[in-house]
């Protein structure tokens, strides 16, 4: 929805004619969530500044301010520094099982959505002296160290961190497929992972690179990741976004109750 658009359909809600009950900014924001949830201004549609959208409805710009502030506070609309308000970027929710191990793009394929991946740091080096414990390394067999961020349909949902020893993969063996691809393309497929799941808020790079706000929720996964014969062939740190991720696992009754 264009500029004049969204001027003629708020107008055509009563807000430029002084009509209706009950303060005009609660009527001005209860118009803007209702054209937001019907879909007419969709995700990241920029809002016309306070002054202009005033000036369009003849209404008073501290009406249009606290209409504003009051979307803001409540997570309907988003204000970018430097760029000016926009309606808030919400994310489909994906549910995530517990109890599969899968790669990140085999997941978004089975729902129908186009996983990709944008490398963030990729090096190769010695292993830390925890990551040989984990790992069951020597100090002398080099890691590989991918930071990737993951998307869906062009949406960011997940940074990853991954170390997985050289000796698992070629140098030239990953770049932006699945990591679990690669592994099983050279004999060395995951049949098995311990994870460990923390609530934790992001730190402000990490927010940014996820397009959330800085302090966003998100949930901390590690992953270490065996072979058939019990070798750790992957140990991974992913942040994933708080507001796209709901985490399931299946629970049965034990014997002995």
């Amino acid at each position: 929805m264009d500029r004049t658009s969204l001027i003629a359909e708020l107008n055509n809600r009563g807000l430029g004619e002084g009509t209706g009950s009950g303060p005009l900014y609660k009527r001005l924001a209860l118009a803007l969530t209702g054209l937001i949830q019907e879909g007419l201004l969709k995700s990241g549609t920029a809002l016309p500044g306070e002054r202009d959208l005033a000036g369009a409805l003849q209404i008073g710009r501290v009406t249009v301010r606290t209409a504003y502030r009051d979307l803001l506070a409540s997570g309907v609309i988003e204000s970018r520094h430097g760029s000016g308000t926009f309606v808030s970027q919400h994310v489909e929710r994906i549910e995530q099982p517990l109890w599969r191990l899968s790669s990140f793009s085999a997941d978004m394929r089975s729902r129908g959505r186009e996983p990709a991946a944008r490398i963030l740091q990729r090096t190769i080096s010695p292993p830390a002296p925890e990551e040989t414990f984990l790992l069951g390394l020597g100090l002398d067999e080099p890691v590989l160290r991918l930071d990737r961020l993951r998307l869906a349909d062009g949406q960011p949902l997940a940074i990853e961190r991954a170390v997985v020893p050289m000796k698992f993969l070629g140098e030239d063996a990953i770049s932006e497929g699945s990591l679990y691809d690669a592994l099983a393309a050279r004999g060395f497929k995951p049949v098995r992972a311990q994870q460990r799941l923390t609530a934790v808020t992001l730190d402000p790079t990490s927010a940014s690179i996820l397009t959330v706000k800085a302090g966003a929720p998100a949930l901390l996964i590690e992953r270490v990741s065996r072979l058939a014969d019990q070798r750790v062939v992957e140990y991974t740190r992913s942040h994933y976004r708080g507001d796209a991720y709901d985490f399931v696992t299946e629970l049965r009754i034990g014997d002995d109750l």
